[in-house]
């Protein structure tokens, strides 16, 4: 399986590993760290080194609860960080959006892919992925960041986020997106409660129906403390974060999206091995 994005092709003969970078002063476990575009763009090469296949940049927190950044906002965060990193590392760069205007602007600035945990559904935005020759990771979300873990209910969540991205790639493909550029990610705790996201988990396997690269984002989030029963903040959930990504590797998963790279890359090789 591969993935084809503006002219770069992403092997993914084993599980490779996305790199979380957020510009951002809110995101839950790097919020305000990475401020600045010389800032960010030391982390994105130190990622770069550990083996993160693809940097995933973003500039608006998309954490339970959050608020919407204006879009120039985004811009702004964003932008400098994309030209900066264009044609200096060896990774696909990623921006997380859903912004039609960022899509373009970023696509213009070099990026490769674009990683919406809105699946491109914002008026122009699947027009605005059309026009340029990235690759694009749909994701599937109950609601919206703010509102999304109150009460979220299903009849049987594989099989309605299974339809779900179904229908988002079908629009894609319609737009003139080709199968190609496209890879689906299923939203851990994206309005998913534990049995939710258990089921997700158990049932990676079927998301392989699909036919598109499979990524999963399960770092540092507050659900490991859940699994574990012990309570602790983002900075202590690095074994159960590599323990999920390690699980859904083995039910199928080819990217997976990190805080934490080289011990997440250490962990998937680990895994590929017995993944055969």
């Amino acid at each position: 399986m591969r993935l084809v994005c503006a002219g770069r092709v992403l092997d993914l003969a084993h599980p490779v590993v996305m790199g979380v970078l957020n510009v951002t002063p809110d995101s839950f476990f790097d919020g305000g760290r990475f401020l600045t575009a010389d800032e960010a763009v030391d982390r994105a090469r130190q990622m770069a080194e550990e083996g993160a296949a693809i940097i995933d940049i973003g500039g608006e927190s998309t954490r339970p609860g959050a608020k919407p950044v204006p879009s120039g906002e985004e811009i702004s965060r964003v932008l400098p960080v994309v030209e900066r990193l264009e044609g200096r590392v060896p990774a696909l760069i990623s921006v997380d959006t859903s912004s039609p205007e960022l899509i373009r602007r970023a696509a213009a600035a070099g990026a490769h892919l674009i990683n919406d945990v809105r699946a491109l559904q914002r008026d122009g935005a699947v027009e605005a992925l059309a026009s340029t020759g990235m690759g694009a990771c749909l994701m599937h979300m109950r609601g919206e960041p703010t509102d999304m873990q109150v009460d979220p209910r299903y009849e049987d969540v594989v099989t309605d986020v299974q339809r779900f991205l179904a229908a988002r790639v079908a629009v894609c493909e319609a737009a003139g997106i080709g199968r190609e550029r496209l890879c689906v990610d299923p939203g851990f705790c994206f309005g998913k409660l534990k049995e939710h996201n258990l089921s997700l988990l158990r049932g990676l396997t079927q998301f392989a129906s699909l036919g598109l690269p499979l990524v999963v984002g399960l770092s540092r989030k507050s659900w490991v403390t859940i699994l574990t029963g012990r309570p602790a903040p983002p900075a202590e959930r690095l074994p159960g974060s590599l323990a999920l990504a390690v699980i859904a590797v083995l039910n199928g998963a080819q990217i997976v999206r990190t805080h934490d790279v080289a011990a997440t890359v250490d962990a998937l090789r680990v895994a590929s091995i017995f993944k055969g």
